[in-house]
């Protein structure tokens, strides 16, 4: 078996065990860690202790499949991560002899950090959800990884569509098929599939202005990434300070050893999610007369296959199944035919440490070049400095044949689907410090990025790729916003990211086309005329004290719920409207008593035993995105936040000084209900209000509540 990027030489490097008395902890009035240490490892460590004070369970949960035991406490849900690791062939990736090392200097912050991890189970037992994780070595961190990162590239989305039965197949006698693009119908999943719908989440907003465009002449980042408020990609905010130029705040996920996006003392940068072509689906050519192979490039080659026993909670023996590999990578086998799957993500073993190189860079040109390796298969990225801004759609994208339907099933018997390269970061577009004076992302089209004068053109790029060519609300709202604004100052810049306005034609790009709800007669309908002048009396702002917001998302809910199994969601009809509006009457009838429920009494924030009205719809700026749940005091018919504004960074760049820094996180820094950081984040996020940050390490140390070394 061949691997495209192999690992490292462990006996070359001996990692130095780390004292943790050379830590320091503080922790501010909101328990937020500041991590001070000599050296980046020793940082790494205390990163590890902080965070596993604040949220092990979760550490641990991401931590699990790297030895096959996350379905002993998540049930068919952790059996499918299990089993996504095997057929990922992420220990096969690590455990190979060729291809680059990691650095020795990052490969050190790992060790320091999993030493960390490590000491933290040993002295916490009665934490530990299985004692045969630990200690967790180098070897399981970066396979857990590879799992990350491919999820992050779509892997979970595409495997879900090979086991629900809607991958598009092809006549192998016919070859013109393989050239018709992708159909998107769905059907009901198996456990896997259902299982993997848990891995999914949402996207992001990220603008930078630069200092001609600011009244006060400093550039301005919003750093607004819109996540699961809670779980394996829930923010978790962190200060990490060494004296080896280490000096960064920002938001990171469970298990990560490094700022993810925030701000150094030169620069800063934000994530959005981006849709690029990252994976490719393949059939593989197959018959009875040859079972177990598959015919490529003209030979029959045998499917390698690998028994994995899965442990799955509640049920006393292992279930036995099989991951396959083709040469074209992960492989299944179903009744529809037999599908590949090919990505760069489990080909790769750097993106942790390009970010590790982000967080250290000093420049724009540092920084640049530590995005050339590309890394991080996905994400857009949008920084600021003091002078310079720059957005760039990055990614790690495979250089195709232009002969082939790439957004389609390829056929897998030939050597010309097997791509083996990928896009250099020249490739992909991007804007250093356009004329218009600012760059933005809202997960929509790279080629809408900035002034409309200013923006790229498609036809200047590789059609393989894969852009979005779509728009959102949120960036057609972000457009109507910053238009007329010749200078923008920070009242500006703080209003436009706590906007709550939906556009007057909405864009949803994943939800269901619901502009004809504002179209209804009452007239036509006396039975819903109520809702239907709700509607159009609505100034379409998503704030906690309106009817018409609340009862826009009931309608949302209702229709988002009902195609969830359908891909593209069509628009709706007027009798599609009419349906859903009598839904809304009805269900507000039931569970409120009463017509004409606002946002704020239908959408609450909630954590524990408390819980406030939310302003927020999916996809204005200000997002939120809620499912069902049942009151601290027991009432149903109520949604919860549980996706969108999460942890919010704005920053300042002085011409000279540190970085000025606001953030809040929508909740608290701690996951612990007993801690008093589980909430008290809650009221300045749901006031739109934040709180001060800084990267000076005297002023935390002389403004903390607690200072103290891990193991005290």
């Amino acid at each position: 078996m061949r691997y495209l990027f192999l690992f490292f030489f462990l006996p070359q490097i001996v990692v130095a065990q780390i004292n943790p008395a050379s830590v320091t902890i503080a922790r501010d009035a909101f328990g937020v860690p500041h991590i001070f240490a000599k050296t980046d490892p020793e940082v790494a460590y205390g990163l590890a202790w902080a965070h596993a004070e604040d949220n092990f369970k979760t550490i641990q949960y991401l931590m699990l499949p790297a030895k096959g035991l996350l379905g002993r406490q998540l049930g068919k849900t952790g059996a499918a991560a299990d089993y996504v690791m095997e057929l990922l062939h992420a220990g096969e990736l690590v455990a190979g002899t060729k291809g680059p090392a990691l650095s020795p200097d990052f490969q050190a912050v790992v060790e320091g950090y999993l030493q960390g991890i490590n000491d933290f189970a040993r002295a916490h037992p009665e934490q530990v959800l299985d004692k045969r994780a630990f200690p967790f070595s180098l070897t399981d961190y970066l396979k857990t990884s590879v799992l990350s990162l491919s999820v992050i590239s779509g892997f979970d989305g595409a495997l879900k569509a090979i086991y629900a039965g809607r991958t598009p197949t092809i006549d192998f006698g016919s070859p013109a098929t393989a050239h018709r693009p992708a159909r998107r119908r769905q059907n009901r999943a198996d456990w896997l599939g259902d299982a993997l719908n848990e891995l999914s989440f949402p996207g992001s907003n990220a603008f930078a202005i630069h200092p001609a465009k600011t009244t006060e002449g400093e550039a301005l980042l919003a750093i607004n990434s819109h996540q699961p408020l809670e779980g394996p990609v829930a923010w978790y905010e962190a200060h990490l300070c060494s004296e080896q130029g280490w000096n960064i705040i920002g938001g990171l996920f469970p298990g990560g050893v490094t700022i993810f996006h925030g701000v150094n003392e030169h620069l800063g940068w934000a994530h959005t999610v981006n849709y690029q072509d990252k994976i490719d689906t393949y059939q593989l050519q197959t018959d009875k007369a040859h079972p177990g192979q598959y015919l490529f490039d003209g030979k029959w080659l045998p499917l390698e296959v690998k028994k994995v026993k899965l442990h799955v909670k509640g049920i006393p023996v292992a279930i036995g199944r099989k991951a396959y590999w083709s040469v074209y990578g992960p492989t299944v086998v179903t009744k529809k035919g037999t599908f590949a799957l090919r990505l760069g993500a489990n080909q790769e073993l750097h993106g942790l440490e390009q970010w590790y190189r982000m967080n250290k860079a000093r420049s724009f040109s540092e920084f640049h070049k530590a995005l050339e390796p590309t890394a991080i298969p996905g994400f857009n990225i949008v920084y600021a400095d003091r002078d310079t801004i720059y957005y760039v759609s990055n990614g790690k994208i495979p250089r195709r044949d232009p002969a082939y339907n790439w957004a389609g099933t390829l056929p897998g018997n030939t050597s010309r689907t097997r791509w083996t390269q990928f896009h250099p970061l020249s490739d992909f577009p991007a804007y250093v410090n356009p004329p218009g004076g600012y760059v933005f992302n809202m997960n929509h089209t790279p080629f809408n990025a900035t002034a409309p004068a200013d923006n790229l053109k498609p036809e200047q790029f590789d059609l393989t790729i894969g852009y979005e060519r779509f728009n959102t609300n949120r960036s057609v709202r972000f457009g109507e916003l910053i238009a007329p604004l010749d200078k923008v100052s920070y009242a500006d810049f703080k209003r436009i990211k706590y906007d709550l306005q939906l556009p007057q034609k909405l864009s949803y790009a994943a939800g269901p086309d619901a502009n004809a709800l504002f179209t209804l007669s009452p007239d036509a309908y006396p039975d819903i005329s109520e809702q239907i002048l709700t509607l159009k009396t609505w100034n379409r702002q998503a704030t906690v004290d309106s009817p018409g917001a609340g009862l826009f998302l009931m309608v949302y809910h209702y229709w988002t719920d009902k195609l969830n199994d359908v891909s593209p969601r069509p628009a709706l009809t007027a009798a599609d409207c009419a349906e859903s509006l009598r839904y809304a009457k009805s269900f507000m009838l039931k569970h409120f008593g009463k017509t004409g429920v606002t946002l704020g009494e239908y959408q609450q924030h909630a954590r524990g035993n408390r819980a406030t009205p939310i302003w927020g719809l999916p996809d204005v700026l200000a997002s939120i995105y809620s499912a069902p749940y049942k009151t601290p005091t027991g009432q149903t018919g109520r949604v919860h936040s549980t996706n969108g504004e999460s942890y919010i960074m704005l920053v300042k760049f002085p011409k000279t000084g540190l970085p000025i820094i606001e953030t809040v996180n929508c909740f608290g820094a701690s996951a612990n209900p007993s801690s008093p950081h589980f909430t008290d984040q809650m009221n300045l996020f749901t006031g739109m209000k934040t709180k001060p940050m800084t990267l000076d390490k005297a002023t935390v140390l002389s403004t903390a509540k607690r200072i103290y070394h891990p193991a005290e």
